[in-house]
Order: structure tokens, then C-alpha cells, then sequence
């Protein structure tokens, strides 16, 4: 970053927004550990695995996000949280 900061702008990463409401919806019908660790090394794992969706502007937040809209992008995600739950609940960080 070139250490520039204006308090009216943030970066912000889109997908994680999307990642944890489909991740709350999904672990519900799940037999997977819900506690906060389990829950962010899933949506760690999937955000790797994701393309990123950067704003700075509300704007621009409001754009990526129709983007994500999609069946297929919608579908991608779904798939990558069903892949980080596996691997989570094979090897929990937390027993």
C-alpha cells in the first residue's frame, strides 16, 4: 500500500460478506463443529480457494456484489464451503 488513508474509503473484500451468509446457511443442516474457530478456518479455507471481489467505494461494493448474483457463482461457492467443511471436520483445530 503506498500509505495513503482517506476515512472515507475502505478496501473491503466482497466475498466474505457472501462466504459467511452461505456458510450459516449451510453448517445448520450440517453435523460439523459451529464454534467460531471451526466456522472461521472453513471460511479461510474457502476464501482461498475463491476469487476475490475488492471495493473500495459503497458503490463499488453494491457492483460486486450483483456480480455474485449468479447460479454459477452461487454454485462455486456452495462447493467450496462443502470442501473446507470436509477438511475442518476431519482435522479440527480445536481437539
Amino acid at each position: 500500500m503506498t500509505g495513503i488513508v482517506n476515512e472515507e474509503f475502505k478496501l473491503k473484500n466482497c466475498m466474505e460478506d457472501v462466504v459467511f451468509i452461505f456458510l450459516d446457511e449451510i453448517i445448520k443442516n450440517k453435523d460439523v463443529c459451529k464454534c467460531e474457530r471451526c466456522k472461521l478456518d472453513i471460511a479461510s479455507i474457502a476464501l482461498n480457494n475463491l476469487p476475490t471481489k475488492y471495493a473500495v467505494t459503497q458503490r463499488g461494493e453494491v457492483y460486486a456484489k450483483a456480480e455474485m448474483l449468479s447460479e454459477q457463482f452461487r454454485t462455486n461457492v456452495i462447493v467450496e464451503l462443502l470442501k473446507a467443511i470436509e477438511i475442518v471436520s476431519s482435522r479440527p483445530h480445536h481437539c
